[in-house]
């Protein structure tokens, strides 16, 4: 039996796929921001090994909220709301500025 010669081409992506994406920059840095939110908020629901009836009672939201969360679905999620449930699990929250690296 013949193979088929595979004719697409692979893109490797330098840094991160967000910066690969064909949006704004504002929407951009906002879905990063997100991302370093929602995956801070899954490591401290991981160590305090909360389960999902736990969370709808801590966070006071339904289970599709708390199923939305440990999903990851971020187009549902503010990040006012996000920092509002870290709130809600013991997290504080600081944020910091770094200045830009300098290119080598």
């Amino acid at each position: 039996m013949q193979s088929k010669k595979d004719n697409s081409q692979m893109h490797h992506t330098t840094g991160s796929v967000l910066d690969e994406l064909n949006i704004d920059e504002q929407s951009r840095l906002e879905l990063k921001l997100k991302a370093d939110l929602h995956q801070d908020i899954l490591k401290l629901i991981k160590k305090k090994r909360f389960t999902p009836r736990q969370l709808e009672a801590i966070l006071g939201v339904p289970q599709p909220r708390v199923s939305e969360l440990l999903r990851g679905k971020l187009s549902l999620l503010s990040i006012a709301k996000l920092l509002y449930y870290a709130h809600l699990l013991g997290a504080r929250a600081q944020i910091r500025l770094k200045s830009p690296e300098k290119a080598a």
